[in-house]
């Protein structure tokens, strides 16, 4: 694994996909190599982009790589797809809208399958954003499965979180309520070219309004603090409000200015001291999350004789499975 983990460092191809595959499949060995290129990431922006089906993201995330070369940037995508059921293998539509990008050697373009993890990521899109940093990209572009509300595992992983919609697939709202709107660090409206953007747009800036007003009324009451007064921008040293943009991803129109957007959530990330504290929480974040897959694979491991065992009491009737699962559960503590 060292050998394999010294020639991802010095920017072998064929060694990323070899790394990648290895560790996307949890293959033995994979944490080993990913704990010998640790010390060798950090230095990659990690761009994650998620919304509703149908938005655009794939054309979206072409344009931003477009943008990326121009700038001289090494590019590394992720583009995370539904899992066949019957393989379990990504379906590779977002590779085949990229294609435009794949004889370019500063551009690596992975698909991956969610393999039954929910969230709109596969649970390695983490570890794999860190082999892209390793191998030197200095921009992983992560674009989730579109799941709509519940696509949220994106936040944890990812630097700065773009959420994308478009105009006339529906409730505009739905697309963006509850928890969507609290990860966004910037909003996208694609196709605006099409009827119905600016009444998309005003619906954006009246909830990202009433959510700091929400927030700072929360504040001041608990705080004893004067609440900030609603769309006054917040891209400062206390707080960052999502911007919002409209593009058409298809022509290229407005990708300069999200490109902006990014780049000034970068420096509040790393320039401000609640940016600074956010990367620490992400961080955590991650860690707590690593643990969870730790811990519940090799529990999984462990319990699987047993659980096999059991499955024919159950099946039988002669036992429930809440408490068989207790049972097991707590033999497993008392080991």
């Amino acid at each position: 694994m060292v050998a394999l983990a010294e020639e991802v460092v010095s920017g072998s191809t064929r060694a990323a996909a070899r790394a990648i595959r290895l560790v996307d499949d949890r293959s033995e060995g994979y944490e080993r190599l990913l704990a010998t290129l640790y010390p060798y990431t950090g230095k990659a922006m990690v761009l994650g982009i998620t919304g509703t089906p149908g938005a655009g993201k794939s054309t979206l995330v072409a344009e931003l790589v477009t943008s990326f070369r121009k700038a001289q940037k090494k590019v590394g995508v992720l583009a995370v797809d539904p899992s066949s059921p019957f393989s379990g293998g990504a379906i590779l539509g977002d590779r085949i809208r990229m294609q435009d990008h794949f004889l370019d050697p500063g551009v690596f373009i992975r698909s991956i399958a969610t393999r039954g993890a929910l969230g709109g990521l596969s649970f390695s899109a983490l570890d794999l954003s860190r082999v892209l940093d390793a191998f030197g990209c200095e921009v992983v572009i992560v674009e989730t499965v579109g799941v709509g509300q519940d696509e949220l595992d994106i936040a944890r992983l990812a630097d700065t979180t773009v959420v994308v919609s478009a105009p006339g697939l529906g409730d505009d709202i739905q697309a963006v309520k509850a928890g969507i709107l609290e990860i966004a660090d910037v909003f996208v409206v694609n196709k605006s070219d099409k009827p119905g953007a600016d009444a998309a747009v005003a619906d954006l800036e009246h909830m990202v309004a009433l959510g700091y007003e929400v927030d700072d009324a929360f504040k001041a009451h608990h705080h004893g603090t004067a609440p900030l007064e609603p769309n006054k921008a917040r891209c400062n040293n206390t707080n960052w409000e999502p911007v919002i943009i409209k593009t058409v991803a298809a022509t290229g129109q407005g990708v300069d200015e999200l490109m902006n957007a990014v780049g000034a959530h970068q420096r509040f990330l790393f320039d401000t001291e609640p940016g600074k504290q956010k990367r620490r929480e992400k961080l955590k974040e991650q860690m707590g999350w690593l643990l969870e897959q730790s811990v519940l694979t090799r529990v999984r491991s462990l319990l699987q004789t047993e659980l096999d065992e059991e499955v024919e009491r159950v099946l039988q009737m002669n036992e429930d499975p809440y408490t068989v699962v207790r049972e097991i559960t707590d033999k497993f503590l008392r080991r």
